[in-house]
């Protein structure tokens, strides 16, 4: 299956929460789709997240993971995913998670040669999701109620409900109308 990557894939407001993201309806055996797993995607990720991910004007262009650390970026996006989403869910962190995140983290960092230019995205996820585990805003952190994917909630008010409106806040809101005029014609 192939697919463009759009403003809409990197709504997390931090590059490694479009890494997170990747997995589209994570806990839905039946629909879940793992975008990096087709190699074409996976190569086209670098370049997209270099234009659209929040975080592109700090890391710049994007290069490639060298094949040898794919599986450890791998990894590292499923630690980011299950830290965050505890942290979230439940609005405390569990030291478990919280060890695997940072032993993944340093795994990608070691692994990689330094000052690489550009900046392989497995790197630049990392730091990314370092900034977060040191967030002095943890509340930020939000789960989309429409599709389940990690972001940023950047709103003044902290009151931002979906990860984008155009996607998936105009889908709840196109349900919610629904159901409304199929309540008002039952009756």
């Amino acid at each position: 299956m192939t697919f463009a990557w759009t403003p809409h894939r990197f709504a997390g407001g931090a590059l490694a929460l479009d890494v997170a993201n990747t997995v589209i309806l994570r806990f839905d055996p039946e629909h879940r789709t793992d975008r990096l797993a087709v190699e074409r995607q996976f190569a086209d990720f670098p370049a997209a997240a270099s234009k659209l991910s929040a975080e592109a004007p700090e890391f710049g262009p994007l290069a490639e993971v060298p094949a040898g650390r794919r599986q450890a970026f791998l990894d590292l996006r499923e630690a980011i995913d299950a830290h965050f989403r505890h942290r979230v869910v439940t609005g405390e962190e569990d030291s478990g998670l919280l060890a695997d995140l940072l032993e993944r983290i340093a795994a990608v960092i070691r692994a990689s040669a330094a000052g690489e230019k550009p900046v392989p995205v497995d790197v630049a996820a990392a730091r990314s999701a370092l900034r977060l585990v040191a967030s002095p805003e943890p509340e930020r952190l939000k789960i989309c109620r429409a599709c389940g994917w990690l972001f940023l909630d950047r709103s003044r008010n902290r009151s931002r409900q979906w990860c984008d409106m155009a996607v998936c806040g105009n889908r709840a809101k196109a349900r919610l109308h629904y159901k409304r005029k199929r309540k008002e014609s039952a009756s």
